[in-house]
C-alpha cells in the first residue's frame, strides 16, 4: 500500500495510519519547511521527499492508494485575516485537487480548521466540495472532529474523506466522542490547554500555560524545582503528547544525512501545524473497516 502526504508537516497522517494498522509499504511526502522535512526523514527513514506540492502532478511516483493533505489553514483560521480561498496559502488546495484528479487514489483525506465552516467561508467550502465532486466517481463525507475526544486539547478540525464509490462498503461518519480518560494521557492532571498554534516565535505567543504543584519530579518536565508552583509554558514533550506523538518525536531531524537537534522554537511550530494522531487514527480505522482497499 502506498501513501502520499501533501503538506505533510512532520507526518501526523503517516503516524495515524501506522497506529491504525495499515500495511504501508512506501510513503511519499511533499513539504517545503526544512525542519519538517528533516523531522519526517528522521522518523520515517524509508519515506521519500518529492518536493513542493506545485510539482506533484508531474512527479514520477507509483499510483498512491491513499492521499492525505492538511492544506495551509491560515486564511480560514479565526486567528488569520480571513482571506479564504483568495489567500495565497489556502489557495494551494487547488494543487491537491489536481493531484486527486491526476492519480485517482482509492482514498483521499483533507483536514482543515473549523473556520472553513464559518458563513464567510461557506462559498469557498462549497467550491472545494464541488471541485472534488466534479472529478467524478468519489463518495464524499465530512465531519467536524475534536482532539478533546481523545486528548486534553480543544482542537476542532474538519475531515473530508473521499473514496472511490465502488470501494465503499459502509459510511465513515459520524464518529462519536470517545472517552479516553483512563490514564492514556501523561500530562499533569491540572493541565488544560486550548489549540496549539504556530507562530510562537513571530508573535510571542505565550498563552499555553500549565501550573505545576510542589513535589513534581524533575524527570518528567526537565525543569528545576524552583520553577514549581509557577505558571510556565508547556514543554515540547507535553505538546507532543497533546498531539498524540511519542515523546521527543520532534527533537531530531535528518538534515541532508546529518542528524541534528531541531531548534526549540521550531518544535513548537511543527507541532502547532501538525494533525492530531489519534484523530487521524480514528478516521483511518473507520476507512479500513468500511472500504475495500485491496
Amino acid at each position: 500500500m502506498i501513501l502520499l502526504e501533501l503538506f505533510s508537516g512532520i507526518g501526523g497522517f503517516s503516524k495515524g495510519f501506522e497506529k491504525a494498522g495499515y500495511p504501508i509499504e512506501q510513503t511519499y511526502f511533499s513539504e517545503i519547511d526544512k525542519h519538517a522535512i528533516a523531522n519526517f526523514k528522521y522518523n520515517f527513514p524509508h519515506a521519500q521527499h518529492i518536493g513542493p506540492v506545485e510539482k506533484i502532478a508531474t512527479a514520477d511516483i507509483p499510483h498512491p492508494d491513499i492521499l492525505t493533505f492538511g492544506s495551509p489553514c491560515q486564511d480560514f483560521s479565526d486567528l488569520g485575516k480571513g482571506a479564504g480561498m483568495e489567500g495565497r496559502r489556502s489557495s494551494l488546495i487547488g494543487y491537491a485537487i489536481e493531484t486527486v484528479r491526476h492519480f485517482r487514489p482509492n482514498v483521499f483525506i483533507w483536514e482543515n480548521v473549523k473556520g472553513v465552516l464559518f458563513a464567510k467561508h461557506r462559498a469557498d467550502l462549497f467550491s472545494i466540495l464541488k471541485a472534488f465532486a466534479d472529478i467524478g466517481g468519489y463518495r464524499l463525507e465530512w465531519q467536524l472532529l475534536n482532539t478533546s475526544w481523545f486528548l486534553p486539547q480543544n482542537r476542532e478540525r474538519i475531515y473530508l474523506v473521499g473514496r472511490l464509490a465502488e470501494r465503499c462498503a459502509g459510511s465513515i461518519f459520524p464518529i462519536g466522542e470517545v472517552d479516553c480518560q483512563n490514564g492514556k494521557t501523561r500530562l499533569h492532571p491540572c493541565a488544560c490547554v486550548g489549540t496549539i498554534v504556530s507562530g510562537y516565535a513571530a508573535r510571542g505567543i505565550t498563552n499555553k500555560y500549565i501550573v505545576e504543584s510542589p513535589g513534581e519530579s524533575d524527570h518528567r518536565t526537565g525543569m528545576k524545582p524552583e520553577y514549581f508552583q509557577k505558571v510556565r509554558m508547556l514543554t515540547p514533550v507535553e505538546c507532543e503528547r497533546l498531539q498524540g506523538f511519542p515523546d521527543d518525536f520532534t527533537r531530531l531531524g535528518d538534515y541532508d544525512g546529518q542528524t541534528n537537534p531541531i531548534p526549540l522554537v521550531q518544535r513548537y511550530c511543527l507541532l502547532g501545524n501538525a494533525v492530531s494522531v489519534p484523530t487521524v487514527e480514528a478516521v483511518a480505522s473507520r476507512i479500513k473497516n468500511n472500504t475495500i482497499l485491496s
